[in-house]
């Protein structure tokens, strides 16, 4: 059955809570996800999954820690970049971003591995659109 066009600018209008991702779409055993952020979120790490991220609006800073130290990568409006499995990580956007995330379904936005979660952060696999 062929399904219909999804409207990711409308999606995104849908909601208003901040760190809560919405499933858009199913791509194999992957879910694309959209979701709005502002301010932090918290370290965690994917210990069996990549994480993939892409900028819809605003911009996003995801701090990293690895075995070279620890960095940021600054991602503008329309930047991609992947966090691989295993590698702890911290999303933030001081100003406000609209995201797109690529995931394995049933991954957990918090990850494997987390600090403890923040009330502002909503740790889910990811809320089915209406």
């Amino acid at each position: 059955m062929p399904r219909k066009p999804i409207d990711l600018t409308r999606t995104l209008e849908s909601f208003d809570e901040l760190w809560s991702p919405r499933i858009v779409a199913t791509v194999n055993d992957h879910d694309v996800r959209v979701a709005k952020v502002e301010g932090e979120h918290l370290w965690h790490a994917h210990d069996d999954t990549d994480e993939f991220f892409c900028v819809l609006d605003g911009e996003l800073s995801i701090a990293l820690r690895d075995g070279a130290g620890e960095r940021t990568v600054v991602l503008p409006r329309g930047s991609v970049f992947v966090v691989p499995r295993g590698v702890e990580h911290k999303p933030s956007s001081k100003h406000g971003a609209s995201i797109l995330l690529f995931e394995r379904t049933g991954t957990l936005s918090v990850g494997t591995r987390h600090e403890d979660v923040p009330e502002h952060v909503d740790a889910t696999t990811g809320h089915a659109l209406p």
